[in-house]
């Protein structure tokens, strides 16, 4: 894939936060982030402008950069949300309960006018389905950069669960260290509000596991100097660190694990999403989920009836799916980019970069690029023993067949491009 950034984009380097800050949407096109950062895998900082038309950032905050409570009261407050207690460590993590929104917000003024202190600890609102629970909210547009969301896209067909997330937090409130679900890409938009990260790139957690193999809950913490515990975390690079100012958005990569800290009083929209530059990331860590599996119950592969199937189950308590579901996802996306393909018209004079390939762009030119990305999936997948270990009977249409279909989608399309291309 070139790498090559249209002569008119204006991408400034921060020191402040030592990756790439975007500052103009009029002059930084989808094949810029799709060549430079999808591909790539590394993170982005786009500037305010970017958001600066959602009805979030007028409606939810009031002038001085501050949560508007009376707006979030009348339009959400009898909605339940997931409130996590940053105070206490469960496992690696925060436990969590749902309260009303209101609720809530009567905690965080209160703990505001406490000089953000109280006895309940500090509480975090996290992971809210907002979108989920209210469609027809004009809060914000996915920013067209993040709209190749298969994740979202599968959720959504089968009208289920999502991973589009609102967050509310005071100042101090935090999230530990982590990778986000299935390794997949996440956005994050400030509405309010100023939050640091802490970013490692891929393969830099692998230094901060305990002498267990465990990774640490908080990156900060001076245990991490202990190398009879930590014994390889003075290998570890120093993390990127980032602050997101109010109505910024950041891209995070697959697989780059991060700590947050809400710097101020906080809310944010995230999405986490998966597509064809990184579905190969998320069908590796399911890989590795069900060899962990099999590691764990190994000792009962020989006298437990269907251990494989168990193994399958496992996998899908602790993820949130299975290799079944797993190959539902890419059939669904397969199927929508094939209409999409019969549907629409190849423009045969698209614009293409000094090396031949096009410019991308959504369209058909994309779900060409995805059928041929499901395409390398499916022989993945297909030759995977765990896989064909699957009742097959069970798989809709057999993935032979769907492979075939896909194959066919391409030449037709491609005959057909050609047909319509002019002579030279």
């Amino acid at each position: 894939m070139d790498g090559t950034l249209d002569e008119n984009t204006k991408i400034i380097p921060q020191n402040t936060c030592k990756i790439d800050f975007i500052e103009d949407p009029d002059l930084f096109s989808y094949n810029n982030f799709f060549q430079n950062y999808l591909v790539t895998n590394n993170p982005c900082l786009f500037s305010a402008k970017f958001t600066e038309n959602w009805g979030s950032r007028t409606d939810w905050v009031t002038d001085s950069n501050s949560p508007n409570w009376d707006h979030l009261l009348q339009n959400f407050g009898d909605a339940i949300v997931p409130v996590a207690n940053c105070d206490v460590k469960e496992y690696n993590s925060n436990p969590k309960e749902q309260i009303p929104l209101r609720e809530y917000i009567a905690y965080w003024r209160n703990y505001i006018k406490n000089n953000y202190l109280s006895a309940n600890g500090c509480l975090y609102l996290k992971d809210w389905h907002m979108h989920r629970a209210f469609p027809n909210q004009d809060a914000y547009r996915t920013p067209q950069y993040f709209s190749s969301d298969w994740l979202n896209e599968y959720w959504d067909a089968i009208a289920g669960d999502d991973y589009r997330f609102v967050y509310m937090g005071p100042t101090g409130s935090w999230t530990p260290f982590h990778a986000d679900v299935f390794r997949s890409y996440s956005w994050s938009a400030n509405i309010c509000g100023r939050k640091k990260w802490l970013l490692f790139p891929p393969g830099q957690e692998d230094s901060l596991r305990d002498h267990r193999g465990n990774l640490p809950y908080d990156v900060t913490s001076p245990v991490l100097q202990d190398q009879s515990l930590y014994p390889k975390s003075h290998m570890c690079c120093p993390p990127i660190e980032v602050v997101q100012e109010a109505g910024q958005v950041i891209f995070i990569p697959s697989g780059w694990h991060h700590q947050v800290y809400n710097l101020a009083d906080t809310i944010s929209i995230n999405h986490n999403w998966v597509n064809g530059c990184n579905v190969s990331v998320m069908w590796r860590f399911l890989r590795d989920e069900l060899g962990a599996v099999h590691q764990e119950i190994g000792e009962w592969k020989e006298t437990m009836d269907n251990w494989h199937d168990h193994c399958q189950v496992i996998m899908k308590s602790c993820t949130g799916i299975d290799y079944k579901e797993f190959y539902i996802f890419l059939k669904i996306i397969a199927e929508n980019r094939i209409y999409d393909l019969e549907n629409s018209e190849f423009d045969s004079a698209c614009e293409k970069l000094s090396n031949g390939s096009f410019v991308m762009s959504p369209g058909p030119q994309h779900a060409m690029f995805d059928i041929t990305k499901i395409i390398e999936m499916l022989t993945f997948v297909m030759c995977n023993e765990d896989f064909q270990k699957l009742e097959q009977d069970s798989l809709s249409p057999p993935p032979d067949e769907l492979m075939r279909c896909l194959k066919s989608a391409i030449a037709k399309h491609s005959l057909d491009t050609n047909k319509s291309s002019p002579e030279i």
